[in-house]
């Protein structure tokens, strides 16, 4: 290998494992405060990376939708209120009347080509366990592929003392997490059970990790449960504190020239007391 040549290797597999590391970021949207009083401001953080750190912000050209949902209905908020700032992203909105509020952010589609070794350790490292098995059943571990990926968040707020059922209706992104029960009415050591939905429909057997942390700040360890056959998952909520509950949906492309897998990521905020 020349000497010019080997700086530009170096290069490109540095890039390839940037993009790879890229895909894999889990992504939550979260509230400075998850309770609020009436007509309240309410600040959120785009949260791309890991629950308690974001390593990349999004931009604003990457979004496809941002919404409030709250009593007077749903309202679309115009992208030019986000901010964008080395790793973050952040978005103020206002709350209105008393109720449970959905606040939700959906990112356009984007494709990245992946080694096998590093779809591999993706698959392994977020959640996908199903793929993962697939590929080895196939003896597909070395192959190269190309996915599509598009990501949709929400938060649940509780503005007042007043609830709502504004927390079970759908937001129409490609994955959701849909509460059964509104969060905001349970308390810590109660179950939530929850939908796992994909283009509008129940999803059974969907691989859920849940997690969090304590009111204290502590971790509170990531597990993960499966959907039943309706779709509906369920989780213990052990302690206090900001929970999560997330899922990657991906399915194998046939006749797409563009991408060999696609995924669709969905994750849900909240607060229990």
């Amino acid at each position: 290998m020349t000497r010019t040549a080997r700086p530009l290797a170096i290069g490109l597999a540095l890039a390839a494992s940037t993009a790879a590391l890229a895909l894999a970021h889990d992504m939550f949207l979260k509230p400075a405060q998850f309770f609020v009083k009436e007509n309240a401001p309410i600040d959120l953080v785009l949260i791309n990376g890991t629950f308690t750190k974001s390593e990349n912000s999004i931009a604003r050209n990457r979004l496809a939708d941002i919404s409030v949902l709250g009593p007077a209905g749903r309202a679309r908020v115009d992208t030019s209120a986000w901010k964008a700032e080395t790793d973050t992203s952040f978005l103020g909105v206002k709350a209105g009347a008393a109720g449970t509020y959905v606040l939700g952010v959906s990112t356009k589609s984007n494709i990245i080509p992946l080694t096998g070794q590093e779809f591999n350790e993706y698959l392994e490292s977020d959640g996908i366990p199903d793929v993962l098995a697939a590929r080895k059943r196939d003896n597909e571990m070395d192959r190269a592929v190309k996915e599509r990926y598009h990501k949709h968040v929400k938060a649940m707020v509780q503005v007042g003392d007043a609830r709502s059922d504004h927390y079970a209706t759908a937001l129409g992104y490609p994955a959701e997490v849909i509460p059964v029960e509104n969060p905001y009415a349970l308390k810590a050591g109660a179950t939530l059970h929850f939908k796992a939905v994909v283009d509008g429909k129940p999803v059974a057997n969907q691989y859920i990790q849940y997690g969090g942390r304590t009111a204290a700040g502590g971790r509170i360890e990531m597990k993960a449960v499966r959907t039943n056959t309706e779709g509906i998952g369920e989780i213990r909520l052990g302690s206090a504190g900001t929970w999560y509950v997330k899922f990657i949906n991906m399915t194998r492309l046939s006749g797409d020239r563009e991408a060999d897998y696609e995924s669709k990521w969905a994750s849900l905020t909240f607060a229990v007391r």
